[in-house]
């Protein structure tokens, strides 16, 4: 009986949730706080729910719900979930809760609002995560944008104006271009917004080719690909410490459950046919962007900038199954998809670990400038274990979750091509250069600067935000077969699908 309406109440619970926490307002900040951190845990202990009632073994949508939501237009009120929408679900929900006791008390200004905001926002990503009808998941995929704007408009730094509408723009230029491939998949089909009932059109290579990259411009920005991950910097720079986090922990897996969603089911052809041209786009992304991260000055510019070469990887597992499914190697595909999710729920865990210390520091310092610390180890011995853990974790460290994921989708690219797998694997070194070179200057090294000789180690409330991201980063890393069994029977579904499928 429960489990009937299950879905829905992971999303409206925190979306329901924010209004008390905003009715407690500015005058009983601490009300907001426990109020936004009750409904944090209990969507976090109904995720955890749907973990343990979903059925790992079974490749069909569980927990479906299906209403009328727009009579005139047959548009669905679409919920449902397979193993890789779980492991998402499960890494927002945990995330939520740490972000809000991350704020508990940095956020002075208004504390209300941005717990709401926060609420909100995690509501309306896990609804991204269930939708199965195409308009519902723009709705959601769309409505994501505010909450986030809010978050870096509101409490961002001094040039939160700028970043806030450069990722607005960004992002929703990016989505137009799905909505009109939306439409025209909605006419095609006769008048349906059915994810399955899209995924069963025949389109000729013409309209795939068109509709490839009307998604392509719309998750490419999410993820975010080059070039248009320029976006995503300034957001990080600017937006508080939760923003950073949840941005990218979950914001961006967004991107890469987009191109498994709709390129690869709707679309296969023409995603076969220019499958090299986002290897390419994820290589720039691994290669480049690493060296860029190398002359990076602010922190959280260096992380930021880390991210788009992480989740290159993300991209190039998905997009390598083609060619390994075409190929008739469906074992590789399959291990180049499993590599990627792994890579999506492994950088959820480690880059928001990484802006958090980076949260840590700036809260004390009041600077994110690598330049202004040095010695820190000496002052924060605590702080230093779990920053340099999560410093490891980046750069692809045996042993910690950083590592699975890669390593994965570099045995995937290898089996289809030695030169991707080559370029792939450089990140490995280049990760580790720009990693450690932060890390280096930040920890290690005599104290110069009088400012960082005062500076006080993690407290409490840090140290169980840190130790959390902690555990999951090493958990992933030594033991990452409950997740690939949790997500094997969706991914092995869509490895078969692409196989059956014929170009037309």
């Amino acid at each position: 009986m429960f489990n009937h309406f299950l879905l829905s109440l992971l999303i409206w619970l925190p979306i329901a949730g924010a209004i008390p926490v905003l009715l407690a307002g500015s005058a009983r900040p601490n009300l907001a706080r426990w109020t936004s951190l009750l409904i944090a845990v209990l969507t976090f202990v109904v995720s955890l729910l749907l973990l343990t009632q979903f059925n790992a073994d079974s490749p069909i949508k569980q927990f479906v719900e299906d209403y009328q939501w727009i009579s005139a237009l047959n548009v669905h009120y679409g919920l449902a979930v397979d193993g890789i929408s779980v492991a998402l679900i499960l890494l927002t929900s945990f995330v939520g809760i740490l972000v809000i006791i991350g704020a508990w008390e940095v956020i002075q200004d208004k504390p209300h609002q941005y717990m709401a905001a926060m609420l909100v926002l995690e509501g309306l990503m896990i609804g991204v995560f269930c939708a199965t009808d195409a308009l519902l998941f723009y709705a959601f995929f769309e409505a994501m944008l505010i909450p986030m704007f809010i978050l870096i408009g509101v409490w961002g730094g001094p040039r939160r104006v700028y970043a806030t509408l450069k990722f607005f723009i960004y992002t929703f230029l990016g989505s137009i271009f799905m909505l009109i491939g939306l439409i025209y998949l909605y006419n095609k089909a006769g008048g349906s917004f059915d994810l399955n009932t899209l995924a069963g059109l025949r389109l000729s290579m013409k309209e795939q080719t068109w509709l490839f990259f009307a998604f392509l411009f719309a998750f490419a920005v999410k993820v975010p690909m080059v070039p248009v991950h320029t976006w995503l910097p300034d957001a990080h720079v600017e937006a508080p410490t939760g923003g950073s986090v949840v941005l990218a922990a979950v914001m961006l897996k967004i991107g890469g459950y987009g191109f498994l969603r709709f390129s690869l089911p709707i679309v296969p052809d023409a995603s076969e046919a220019y499958a090299w041209l986002v290897i390419g786009l994820s290589l720039l992304a691994v290669v480049y962007i690493g060296y860029i991260a190398l002359v990076q000055e602010d922190m959280k510019k260096l992380v930021a900038y880390s991210s788009v070469a992480h989740m290159g990887f993300v991209t190039l597992g998905i997009f390598i199954a083609f060619m390994l499914v075409r190929s008739g190697n469906a074992d590789a595909a399959k291990l180049g998809l499993q590599g990627a999710m792994v890579q999506m729920i492994s950088h959820g865990f480690v880059s928001g670990a990484m802006f958090s210390c980076i949260g840590v520091l700036y809260d004390r310092l009041h600077s994110r400038q690598i330049k202004d610390y040095g010695g820190v180890i000496n002052v924060m011995p605590w702080f230093g274990f779990f920053y340099m853990l999560f410093a490891m974790a980046n750069s692809g460290l045996p042993g910690t979750s950083g590592f699975v994921g890669e390593f994965m989708v570099i045995l995937a690219s290898f089996s289809a091509n030695p030169w991707i797998a080559l370029f792939a694997a450089f990140t490995l070194i280049i990760g580790a250069a720009y990693t450690l070179w932060m890390v280096k200057r930040v920890l290690w090294g005599e104290v110069t600067n009088p400012h960082v000789a005062e500076m006080k180690d993690i407290n409490g409330r840090e140290a169980f935000v840190l130790l959390a991201f902690a555990a999951a980063v090493l958990v992933l890393g030594v033991w990452p077969q409950p997740l690939i069994h949790l997500m094997d029977a969706s991914v092995t579904q869509l490895v078969q699908q692409l196989g059956n499928h014929k170009i037309y």
